[in-house]
C-alpha cells in the first residue's frame, strides 16, 4: 500500500490563518494606542488602517467597526500574557485550584488588580465614547452584564468551599464581587483617591472575605 501524498493545501490553509490572527493583533493593538492618545472620537478607520499598514476594508474584515476594534481592544487588554486563553478560561483554571474560601478571595483580589492595572484606560475610553456612540453604549452595557454573570461561577465556588454562611444567595453574592471589582471602584481609590495598588487588594480582601464569609 502507498502512503497518500500529504495534502499541500493544508499548510497554506495554517499559514492564512496564523497570518489572519496576526494582522487582526496589529489591528488591535494601533487601536488601542491611538483610542489611548488621541480619544475614541478622533481616531478613525481610516487612521488605524494607515498607522497598521493595511487597506480600510481590511479593518472591517479582520475587526469590525470603531465599537468592535473598542471591544476588542478591551479583550486584548484583559487577557494580556495570558492570551490566546480568554479570561473565562483562566479565571475557571484559578478557581479550580483555590482550596478553600480564602485562597479563593485572594484568587479575586489578585485578578481585580491585575486586571484593572492592565485594562484602565480602555476603560475609560469606553466611558468616554459610551456618551456619544450608541454602540459602545451598548457595548458598555453588555460587558457589565457580562462580568456579573460570570461571577455567578465565583459565588459558586465560594459556596462549594463552604463560604456564603450569612445565607447570602449566589445572585446576590455575584452581585456582591461585581461592586466590589467594579473597574470604576479602581479607578476612583487608585487613579483618583490616591491609594496604593497594595492598599487596594488589602480592600478587596477584606471586602470581599466580609461578603462572602
Amino acid at each position: 500500500m502507498t502512503a497518500s501524498a500529504p495534502d499541500s493545501r493544508a499548510p497554506k490553509a495554517s499559514r492564512r490563518a496564523v497570518q489572519a490572527a496576526e494582522t487582526r493583533a496589529l489591528i488591535v493593538s494601533v487601536a488601542g494606542r491611538l483610542f489611548a492618545e488621541q480619544g475614541y472620537v478622533p481616531t478613525t478607520i481610516d487612521a488605524i488602517a494607515s498607522e497598521s499598514g493595511v487597506a480600510l476594508q481590511t479593518v472591517y474584515n479582520s475587526v469590525g467597526n470603531k465599537a468592535a476594534l473598542l471591544s476588542a481592544v478591551l479583550d486584548a487588554a484583559a487577557s494580556g500574557p495570558h492570551s490566546p486563553s480568554n479570561v473565562l478560561e483562566l479565571m475557571r483554571k484559578r478557581t479550580a485550584e483555590a482550596a478553600d474560601v480564602d485562597a479563593l478571595i485572594a484568587v479575586l483580589a489578585d485578578w481585580f488588580v491585575e486586571v484593572h492595572r492592565r485594562s484602565g484606560p480602555v476603560m475609560r475610553v469606553i466611558a468616554q465614547a459610551a456618551a456619544v456612540d450608541p454602540a459602545v453604549d451598548k457595548l458598555q452595557t453588555a460587558r457589565a452584564l457580562q462580568r456579573l454573570e460570570r461571577y455567578g461561577e465565583a459565588a459558586a465556588a465560594v459556596r462549594a468551599r463552604g463560604g456564603l454562611t450569612s445565607g447570602m444567595s449566589d445572585a446576590d453574592a455575584a452581585a456582591a464581587i461585581w461592586a466590589v471589582g467594579h473597574p470604576q471602584a479602581y479607578q476612583t481609590l487608585v487613579g483618583e483617591a490616591g491609594w496604593s495598588v497594595q492598599a487596594y487588594r488589602q480592600w478587596l480582601v477584606r471586602s470581599l472575605g466580609a461578603a462572602l464569609g
